[in-house]
């Protein structure tokens, strides 16, 4: 195996140090060390992270190889420093079964760019009807220990509640995409002044607000791990908050976007900002900010939702919802939360890695870059700007929103398990 010694790498942000990768793990962390035989690589004026990981990915893989595989998408994955990414369940057929999840990371194993761990759907098909195969996919050769059917609520309360106590037996968690359905019928935007005024259907607060404030309930009734996908506004942040003042085992998530757009982009009627759950208000995304900053919200998760063209260029309300993630997420995370001071890198590690780490059950991740830690590193230097490209992103899909945006950063090199899989901005 190839054996690198990183210098001068500025772990999270700290002063210039070596970190010497042999054999999968970091043999040694400290200054002036020696290369031996290992290649060098100077890291100076990087930031070294560990290897993030996101708990909300969309692959596509099986049945949508239009839009994204795991192939690409984990190739997205690498170049924007994830050595591990959670594959969502709302594939064609539905990753229900042991079958379908041990697909999915035997594909991620032969694509080798960074891990996949299958999210398992909670309900048979998505339909809410029944529950999935929990069991039989925790046991699988994937060793499923997140449960979602986002894209779509798991709205029926008692379905909910089985299912949270069901997972308790292997130190599972449910995570929910909270949507009331009955409250988003034809929804295409927020609620507000403004989607009165586009003529478009309004999607209320309340419809999030209160599936979670249904879930925390039932999470704290049955004594169960509850996480909640995406969430986007002001009043969930709240009700997460109080979860937590109770002692309540609930985590959640805050994606990219909704720290960063707002619904006012809505007004362009361009379908590339259509998103579920939709951008939300100025208020709503500066709550977001501070509940991420404060702990409130433990997690980034992109939510890369990769769409074909046919998918997103046609009129807004035929337009598929989601937006493209990967390989932005760190920058927009430096423009958002580091460059105003409201996290320094420690802070980005803790968000980005460690803690998606411990709510995955994912133990070879989300580890600090310490002698004998996994060797997944990744070295980004905050200090340039570039412009994304959409047609230049590895992803299949090209349903990006920032697409001629000036953002911060850039991600360097990742390494998964010593491996470089991105070197000098570039994959390997």
């Amino acid at each position: 195996m190839t054996q690198y010694l990183i210098q001068n790498a500025r772990v999270l942000g700290g002063e210039p140090t070596d970190l010497l990768l042999r054999d999968g793990v970091i043999e040694a962390v400290g200054s002036g060390l020696t290369a031996g035989s290992a290649e060098v690589w100077d890291a100076e004026g990087l930031v070294a992270l560990p290897g993030l990981v996101d708990l909300h990915t969309h692959l596509r893989e099986p049945g949508r190889e239009d839009a994204e595989t795991v192939e690409s998408g984990t190739r997205a994955a690498a170049l924007g420093g994830f050595t591990a990414v959670h594959a969502m369940a709302n594939t064609d057929p539905v990753a229900d079964t042991a079958g379908v999840v041990e697909q999915v990371w035997r594909l991620g194993r032969e694509a080798g760019h960074c891990d996949v761990y299958p999210v398992g759907a909670v309900t048979v098909g998505l339909a809410g009807e029944r529950l999935a195969e929990l069991g039989a996919m925790a046991d699988s050769a994937a060793r499923v220990r997140v449960f979602s059917d986002d894209g779509k609520c798991v709205s029926d309360p008692l379905l909910m509640r089985r299912a949270l106590e069901y997972v308790k037996a292997f130190d599972g968690v449910v995570a929910q995409h909270a949507q009331e359905p009955r409250l988003t019928e034809g929804a295409q935007m927020n609620e507000g002044e403004l989607s009165g005024k586009l003529g478009l259907a309004g999607w209320p607060a309340v419809a999030e607000e209160a599936i979670i404030a249904r879930d925390v309930l039932l999470a704290a009734h049955v004594g169960s791990r509850l996480h909640v996908c995406h969430v986007s506004t002001s009043g969930s942040v709240e009700i997460v908050r109080q979860a937590k003042a109770n002692g309540w085992d609930v985590t959640a998530e805050a994606c990219p976007h909704h720290l960063l757009l707002t619904d006012d982009l809505a007004a362009t009627y361009d379908p590339i900002y259509k998103v579920n759950p939709p951008l939300r208000s100025a208020r709503d995304a500066e709550a977001l900010r501070a509940g991420l900053a404060d702990g409130t919200i433990d997690i980034v998760a992109t939510d890369h939702a990769p769409h074909p063209l046919e998918d997103k260029d046609c009129e807004w309300a035929a337009a598929a919802f989601g937006m493209l993630g990967l390989e932005t997420a760190l920058s927009i995370v430096q423009q958002t939360m580091v460059e105003p001071g409201l996290l320094d890198w420690a802070g980005v590690a803790e968000r980005m890695s460690y803690a998606p780490a411990r709510i995955g059950r994912v133990a070879d991740h989300g580890q600090p870059l310490e002698k004998g830690a996994p060797a997944n590193v990744v070295l980004y230097d905050p200090t340039v700007r570039r412009v994304v490209e959409a047609s230049e992103l590895a992803s299949l899909s090209r349903n990006t929103p920032y697409a001629g945006m000036e953002l911060p950063g850039r991600v360097m090199a990742t390494f998964l398990r010593g491996r470089p899989t991105v070197l000098d901005g570039k994959l390997v």
